[in-house]
């Protein structure tokens, strides 16, 4: 692969600014990086870009997505929104090997995944599909999932999903239902906590699905190390800020999602989906799920619970990392875009200022998961790249003035010719 070198522009390193600076790509490789004064001796063959008025991100890092049935569009359109890396929060085996195999072409993002997620006999998500879906193909995969019950099965699981998935972090599911006012099958915090520390002797990390309150704290108790969701029934307490701190726990608060659940995000949801600039990134069918709302909290749920839940965390120290919650069915969210929504939140309603946003969107991100190679633009890391026009360091909103996107070293064939102009 042919190397290239970006001169001129800001650069955001997922930590620090430069900001007059260049970045210089080998094969898939970030080669070196620094102010331009240090530009080093060049081959011939390097293809040199000037974007001054420009800034370089690392790529963003989506922390939380939904690839339902192997969606063939959730890894290309994330790429072609500057989301260079995707953690798949819950897939079955089929899927899970179609979307690794799909990497392997250009134009898609990376791929983490949880796999199977741990599961228990009518619990969390089977009763939210199947009010929609009772189709006998869906009904029969539900079937294979696993339906935890002690420890033994908790192991068989994991060796079972360790072999068959390899996958990069455990998912739990703890949802009562208090969010829709309903009450559905949970697991207890004992089998949650064995599960936790199975998992946890085998070297994996474990994220937990929780919305109220009362399930984001027994999930803490139970030992986890991050939280999918924050909560929208109640407003926060001492009580939460404690465990989460106890734990030394992040929270993926999934925002632009929660709106979409209570509705209240549908304005801003529209805005997103309409953005000008967007409109050759996303079809029109995707726009219009963009636009719709999920519904189920409309009745038990607030979203300012949801903000403030993130604004007590963060002021108490709690790390906040950035993911979407996008899922090709889930109405209000398309991959990639729900990315901006979710960080043009962050800083608008939660208070962050952009840099701090930016950075729980990559190298905070890749810190917390042990994805040691991306989220930093650094010497000898993955050349996961996003160029923006404008400074997104100053206005957020500037992220989706996007002219390249690069997955290990690779420009996304969108953007061909983009930099030349």
């Amino acid at each position: 692969m042919s190397s290239f070198l970006l001169r001129d522009v800001r650069i955001f390193t997922g930590e620090s600014v430069v900001d007059q600076g260049y970045l210089l790509v080998e094969d898939d490789k970030i080669k070196s990086i620094g102010p331009v004064s240090n530009i080093p001796q060049l081959e011939s063959s390097t293809k040199v870009y000037s974007k001054s008025g420009h800034t370089l991100l690392p790529g963003l890092i989506d922390c939380h997505i939904h690839a339902d049935r192997a969606d063939p569009e959730a890894l290309p359109q994330a790429l072609r929104f500057g989301v260079t890396t995707v953690c798949d929060m819950h897939n079955e085996l089929p899927n899970v090997l179609k979307l690794k195999k799909q990497t392997q072409e250009p134009d898609t993002a990376a791929y983490k995944t949880a796999g199977q997620a741990a599961t228990i006999e009518n619990g969390w998500p089977i009763p939210v599909i199947t009010a929609h879906d009772k189709s006998p193909e869906t009904l029969a995969e539900i079937a294979k999932w696993p339906k935890l019950t002690d420890r033994k099965s908790v192991v068989d699981y994991l060796d079972w999903t360790t072999r068959e998935m390899k996958p990069d972090y455990i998912k739990l599911m703890h949802e009562s239902g208090t969010m829709m006012g309903a009450k559905l099958a949970l697991p207890t915090v004992e089998l949650q906590r064995t599960i936790i520390e199975e998992s946890r002797k085998r070297g994996y990390l474990t994220v937990a699905h929780a919305t109220s309150l009362q399930d984001t704290l027994d999930m803490l108790h139970a030992g986890v190390n991050g939280l999918t969701h924050t909560f929208l029934d109640q407003p926060p307490t001492q009580e939460l800020i404690n465990a989460y701190k106890a734990n030394n726990a992040w929270c993926n608060p999934t925002l632009a999602a929660i709106g979409s659940l209570t509705t209240e995000g549908a304005a801003a949801q529209h805005k997103f989906a309409h953005d000008s600039r967007v409109q050759h990134l996303i079809n029109e069918d995707k726009r219009g799920n963009m636009c719709a709302c999920m519904s189920f909290a409309a009745q038990h749920g607030k979203v300012a619970y949801a903000y403030d839940s993130v604004r007590v965390l963060r002021a108490a120290g709690i790390d906040i990392l950035c993911g979407s919650d996008a899922a090709g069915p889930a109405k209000g969210t398309a991959f990639g875009l729900s990315m901006h929504h979710e960080l043009s939140l962050f800083v608008h309603e939660i208070g962050m200022t952009p840099q701090e946003a930016l950075r729980s969107a990559t190298s905070l991100t890749a810190k917390r998961f042990g994805f040691n190679d991306r989220g930093v633009l650094q010497e000898g890391l993955n050349a996961d790249l996003l160029l923006v026009e404008g400074n997104p360091l100053v206005e957020i909103d500037d992220t989706l003035n996007i002219r390249g996107v690069w997955r290990e070293g690779r420009l996304c064939s969108v953007y061909d010719g983009v930099l030349d102009s």
